[in-house]
């Protein structure tokens, strides 16, 4: 099997200023730290509350005893509240030894900061739920979109790198086709983007690559890149 077609949940470690930084933690968060040899995580980033971006969350605890302190975990405060219902021991008044410990960090819809490091929310629609997405300097993370609002829009001028959701080619209720995610990478003209949150139904990645554009490219598991 071609390589670019092994496609783990979507995520995406970010290293900037020596500050390491996780968007979203799903079901093969375990497996991605280990393969990808990633010791260091300052940070997570949620987008959103669905299991396939947030049940990575028991595996912090690794990352809790090499570095000795608690992991913040940034997200929309729904998400929060969503989290530590379906991880009550996380959070549980009389901990269990052992598990993780966590810091829950509520975000709007407003830039903040962690460590030095500004991150600005980008707000967009999976279907009828609020998604964010991120942007750090010149680069943004999108995921589980499939309408982004023209003042929303406006945050992701100017980027070097744009990665964007692209499910597959049909319609879709809540994702972003690859017809649709290429017309809206020529409107916000990134310098290059990557597809995530690839299905299937997408196809293969030898049949998909020729028909993009130059600067647009599918990502994969491993990828890395450097801006």
């Amino acid at each position: 099997m071609d390589y670019r077609d092994k496609r783990l949940r979507s995520s995406v470690h970010i290293e900037v200023n020596n500050i390491h930084l996780n968007i979203d933690i799903g079901p093969d968060f375990r497996q991605q730290m280990l393969v990808n040899g990633i010791r260091q995580m300052d940070a997570i980033l949620l987008t959103h509350e669905h299991k396939d971006h947030t049940a990575g969350l028991d595996e912090v605890r690794s990352f809790n005893f090499a570095q000795n302190k608690n992991m913040p975990i940034y997200g929309r405060q729904q998400v929060l509240e969503q989290v530590t219902r379906e991880f009550a021991y996380i959070f549980a008044e009389n901990k269990y030894p052992g598990t993780p410990h966590v810091d829950k960090k509520p975000i709007t819809n407003q830039a903040f900061n962690i460590e030095g490091v500004e991150i600005i929310p980008i707000e967009v629609l999976h279907y009828k739920l609020p998604v964010f997405g991120f942007r750090i300097l010149d680069f943004a993370y999108i995921t589980d979109a499939n309408f982004i609002s023209e003042q929303e829009k406006k945050k992701l001028k100017g980027l070097k790198m744009l990665v964007l959701n692209a499910l597959q080619l049909k319609k879709h209720i809540s994702h972003f086709t690859l017809s649709e995610a290429v017309e809206l990478i020529k409107e916000l003209k990134p310098e290059k983007a990557y597809l995530t949150h690839i299905s299937h139904s997408l196809g293969f990645a030898r049949d998909v690559e020729p028909s993009l554009p130059e600067n647009i490219h599918l990502a994969y598991d491993g990828l890395k890149v450097v801006l």
